[in-house]
């Protein structure tokens, strides 16, 4: 009892009980850490899991991987910044918006049955359609004049959704026009990738805005907005003029893309103006990514469609086209321009060929191209001699180095920057749109195609492909060959950033 009271008399009250300060800074320091370890081994798990939920190429998905794991600090917050893929809330609702309409025209079962059709409609994509016709665009003067000519024609409605506006003279001509006829009672909306127009969509659009049109920023450049990641970018080049006749292919709305008059730097493109149900789909396109970008009900904008109609289009014999419109990337399900591309390869016969501005394919791609070569097929791919990413050039030359090595013909188009995105097989089925052969376009970014299920269409695109070779040089293995340091070391990084190009 003695002990137990003297040890009462030597403990201070509990009140009276303090912790030494610098025992206190390490107890806090340590909880810290210890919380920052655990929310950052969460991030990785959680960064790894969304990486293997999504369907990916082995290279990109071993990348990010190997990002994620060894460089967490980097690699998590880059891969929440960029690494997205799919937007599937997106991808549930525009299933539903891409609805065949009532009497819309139905393509032929031959056409309906082909195995191209079928491989794009069971990753997303609509049904081909029939009764269209197809007028290709093939350089940036008559681009222009077409776009004009649509602008001042339309009647009920004007859709335009551009990847680049040019704070140039024909940006500024463009938006002048957009206004003029949103002041004349027509329903005028511009969409702008946020990226892409990150210094044209301000100000410099106020014209437009201030007489009545619309302007709409698509994904804003904002880390983690819980719109999808800010990689995401839509590259879609798409006008539609009272729903019924439409203009698509690589041209943005900028001087090096088309203009009034010719430019000694003005870019080869191309482009198709289509008339028919096809510029119906993507006219539906549109408006699902004017909904998405804008926060607007896509039951409302379509409501408001049923309600004021755009005027009829008048019968022609001259429609005979069957298209298929293609929308491909983060809100798609699956990836119907991929797949397209690869069952035309596959299915090709007698000769395929590729107009790209960048040829970055995956394994897959290149191995059905390199087989069809070493088959006898003529296969040709058209390339700019020098594009204006120097990085994807030094990228692109293993993969041409293989091709060239199966007997495929390999043509440098040497005047300019070639921009055109076009694909035909065997004269008999092409594909025009805003997609290159390379990862971004084909596995990330929202982009467009329309497929010409026809002979004519197909052979009008050859012919264009074929006067493109005039202007070109074969490239030999000479050409290709690895180079000495440090031009060596330079396409080996390339190619190590070929998956996430």
């Amino acid at each position: 009892r003695e002990g137990f009271a003297c040890s009462r008399r030597m403990t201070p009250p509990l009140a009276e009980l303090t912790m030494d300060p610098e025992v206190a800074e390490v107890v806090t320091t340590s909880l810290w850490s210890h919380a920052y370890t655990v929310g950052g081994v969460l991030l990785v798990l959680f960064a790894v899991a969304r990486l293997m939920s999504e369907r990916r190429q082995p290279g990109n998905t071993l990348a990010w991987l190997m990002g994620i794991v060894l460089l967490p600090y980097v690699g998590v917050p880059l891969f929440l910044l960029l690494g997205g893929r799919k937007i599937r809330r997106l991808a549930a609702r525009k299933r539903r918006l891409r609805a065949p309409e009532p009497g819309e025209a139905r393509a032929s079962a031959a056409t309906l049955a082909h195995p191209v059709a079928q491989t794009i409609c069971t990753n997303g994509a609509g049904l081909p359609v029939g009764g269209n016709e197809v007028r290709l665009v093939t350089n940036g003067e008559a681009a222009y004049a077409e776009l004009e000519r649509l602008i001042l024609g339309a009647r009920h409605s004007i859709h335009l959704t551009t990847f680049i506006l040019g704070r140039d003279p024909v940006g500024r001509r463009l938006v002048a026009l957009l206004a003029r006829r949103a002041r004349e009672g027509v329903q005028v909306r511009l969409q702008l990738d946020a990226l892409g127009c990150f210094f044209a969509s301000g100000r410099f659009v106020d014209p437009l805005r201030e007489a009545g049109g619309e302007v709409a920023k698509f994904l804003p450049v904002v880390p983690l907005s819980g719109r999808g990641s800010a990689n995401l970018r839509n590259h879609r080049k798409i006008a539609v003029f009272d729903r019924h006749t439409a203009l698509i292919g690589g041209h943005n709305l900028a001087r090096e893309y088309l203009g009034p008059q010719p430019w000694r730097k003005r870019w080869t493109d191309l482009g198709a103006v289509i008339t028919g149900p096809a510029a119906g789909s993507l006219d539906d396109i549109f408006l699902a990514d004017w909904a998405f970008a804008t926060g607007q009900s896509p039951d409302k904008l379509h409501a408001e469609l049923e309600r004021d109609p755009p005027p009829a289009l008048p019968a022609s014999a001259a429609r005979t086209a069957e298209l298929q419109v293609v929308a491909s990337g983060p809100d798609v399900s699956g990836d119907p321009l991929y797949e397209g591309m690869l069952s035309m390869i596959q299915e090709a016969a007698r000769s395929i060929w590729i107009v790209t501005p960048y040829f970055i394919p995956d394994e897959v791609l290149l191995r059905s191209l390199i087989v069809k070569a070493r088959a006898g097929r003529d296969v040709t791919l058209i390339l700019p001699a020098r594009s204006n990413h120097p990085v994807t050039d030094l990228a692109r030359r293993p993969y041409l180095r293989q091709l060239v090595r199966a007997g495929a013909r390999v043509l440098a188009y040497q005047p300019r920057m070639l921009h055109a995105k076009a694909i035909v097989v065997d004269d008999a089925i092409g594909l025009v749109g805003s997609a290159n052969v390379d990862m971004r376009s084909l596995f990330v970014n929202f982009e467009i195609g329309v497929v010409f299920h026809g002979e004519a269409e197909a052979r009008a695109l050859r012919v264009w492909a074929g006067e493109l070779t005039r202007s070109c040089r074969p490239l030999s293995l000479a050409d290709l060959r690895r180079r000495a340091f440090p031009a060596n070391l330079a396409e080996d990084l390339s190619r190590l950033l070929a998956p996430m190009l």
